[in-house]
This record gives structure tokens, sequence and C-alpha cells, in this order.
């Protein structure tokens, strides 16, 4: 089994499986155009200073007259800059609609008072967003809780204390009270959590075991990506592997991992940039032509997932049940041999 030990640094909380605490209330941002930016278009050099926004993100306030130049208001993202303008940003705080409780299937894992720890199914979106309205893990919770969650994260987030991408499946928990948010959260950021995920990687690596070491921030190009970058550019972000069960001709092979920080698509890029060998199914990170084998799903799966309670300190552990589209994945001895580790 990869190598558990949770020493390590400070989570990011705007990473996808790591604590989620408040929503913005709004943000002004301010800077001075250096002479190395003059003529530069202004979308252009603010996704320079501030690489957290994406450039669709910085035209869209430009255009709804969020930005000023020169204490102007602006429209335009191609506007050119000149040497000392300054400009200020204000990121207006979210809106978002009023969320529904919806009867969608749960596979819960354990319930109480403060807590709920569910086994998320694949092609579930965790919170409203963009292009995902309704339907998503928050409707359910919303009426399976009967409005029993914390509001720490937000109108539009209540309950989430982390999360997992839309084609993830695995463990999950959400907290019910502000107390069980405030120490899940805490638990998650001071690397106390245990979070082990398997994979099915295109290929089987020369070493069985190993640490991932590197740093991750957003790719400068493809925004929807990340990219292994210089440490001055990223976050510090760590995965430990190890090779479970691997096809005889080399296509493919099963891969735990154990997550010891938390960053944006960490598995799906530490298993492409740093082993060289892509997660199967996966749309964004992996080439077409090297996909091995023909699957139908994202084969991540957050398998395991401990913590201590919020409330009693005791500590908790839970496993999720692998999905149907591993099966064909597993070591002669399923399951069972697996869980000897």
């Amino acid at each position: 089994m990869a190598n558990l030990n949770t020493d390590l640094p400070e989570g990011d909380p705007d990473d996808p499986e790591e604590t989620l605490l408040a929503l913005p209330t709004g943000e002004r941002r301010d800077c001075l155009v250096p002479p190395a930016a003059a003529g530069v278009r202004l979308d252009r050099h603010l996704a320079e200073v501030w690489p957290d926004l994406s450039r669709s993100r910085l035209q869209d306030l430009i255009r709804e007259g969020h930005v000023s130049v020169a204490g102007r208001p602006v429209s335009k993202p191609r506007q050119a800059l000149a040497a000392g303008d300054p400009v200020v940003v204000q990121i207006p705080a979210p809106t978002v609609a009023d969320i529904v409780a919806q009867d969608i299937p749960l596979r819960v894992l354990y319930e109480d008072a403060a807590l709920i720890v569910l086994d998320k199914a694949e092609g579930l979106v965790v919170h409203p967003a963009a292009g995902h309205a309704d339907g998503t893990l928050v409707n359910a919770l919303l009426h399976h809780c009967r409005g029993q969650l914390s509001g720490i994260g937000g109108v539009g987030r209540p309950g989430i204390v982390h999360r997992l991408d839309r084609d993830t499946s695995g463990c999950l928990v959400a907290a019910k009270t502000d107390a069980a948010h405030q120490s899940l959260s805490k638990q998650f950021a001071d690397r106390e959590t245990q979070k082990v995920y398997l994979c099915v990687i295109a290929g089987v690596p020369p070493q069985k075991a190993g640490r991932i070491e590197n740093h991750l921030g957003r790719h400068p190009v493809n925004r929807q990506r990340m990219a292994v970058v210089r440490p001055e550019s990223g976050k510090s972000s760590v995965t430990g592997y190890e090779i479970l069960h691997s096809d005889p001709g080399g296509r493919w092979a099963l891969v735990e991992c154990a997550l010891h920080t938390g960053r944006t698509h960490q598995i799906r890029v530490h298993m492409r940039e740093g082993l060289h060998h892509a997660i199967l199914g996966d749309e964004i990170y992996a080439q077409p032509q090297r996909q091995t084998v023909a699957v139908s799903r994202l084969m991540l799966h957050a398998w395991r997932l401990g913590f201590r309670h919020p409330i009693s300190g005791e500590r908790m552990s839970f496993r999720s049940e692998i999905p149907e589209a591993f099966q064909p994945f597993l070591p002669p001895g399923g399951v069972e041999e697996m869980e000897i580790r």
C-alpha cells in the first residue's frame, strides 16, 4: 500500500478535493502596468498578473464594467495598455439562484446528526455551477437532509467540505452543522485525512511504487487543464502510488494513489506527467491514440476516506464499493486480495 504519511504542506482551499471555506463576498485587485507590458492587451496582461483568473473570466469582468484603467471604466478586453497605468479590477460577490431540493438517489455510507458520508456516482456534479444549475449532489443533499446542512460553504455549496470531479466516483463527506464543517475543514487543511484513490492507466510503468512530487498550476494556454510548472508559479503537489495489478501484455495497470495534497486534477496530471501513463478514459489529459483499452468512463475512483469524527474525535474510515467498470482490471482475488494489504 502507498505511504499514507500526511505531514506535508498545507492544502489549497480552492482545489476540488480540498477544503471549501466561505464563498468570496467581493474583492478588489490593483496593479500598475510595468514598462514591459506597454502596448499589451488588457485581458492578456491581467491573466499574467493574476493566473488564478482565467482569460475568459477577465474578459467577462471587463465587458461587464468591473475593470478600470487610469481611473476610467473600460469595456474592451483588447484595449492596449500604457506603462504606469493603474488598473483596478472589482470582482463582484457570486450570486447563486435559489437551489431546489431534488429527490436524487444517494448511496449513503454513514450518517449521523453531524455529517454524512456518500459514495458519489460517476457523472454527478457536486454543486451547482455554470452549465449545471440543478441535478447536483447539493440538490440531492438538500432533499435527503431536509435542509439540515452547514452554511459555511455559502448558499451555493451548503454542507460541501471537499469536492470530487464530476467524472470521479467514490467517498465524499458533507457536514450538517457548522461545527462539523469547521472541524473537517481543518483536518483536510492540516493533512490529517486519509484519501486513497484507484485508477487504471494506459501501459505499465517500470517502477512498481513511488512518490511523485512537483508543482502544479494552471496550464498557460488551455485554462481547463493543470500542468507541472516552476515552483514559483504553482503549488506543491505530492502523490504516493503503488501498482496493484497489471496486464501481462503491458496494456494497462491498476494503481493505488495516496493523496498528500489536493490540487486540482492532481492524480490526473501526476499520472500523465509524473508516470507518463495517462488515466484511461481521461478526455482532458490522455491522447486518444495512446488509450490502450476502451473504457466507458474516467477510470478514477475515490476508494477510501478517513478522518476524525468532528464531535466524538473517533477515527473513522470508509471504503467505497469498487465500480463495475473497474472489475476487469482487478487482481484474480478481487477486492478480498486488495483489502488484506
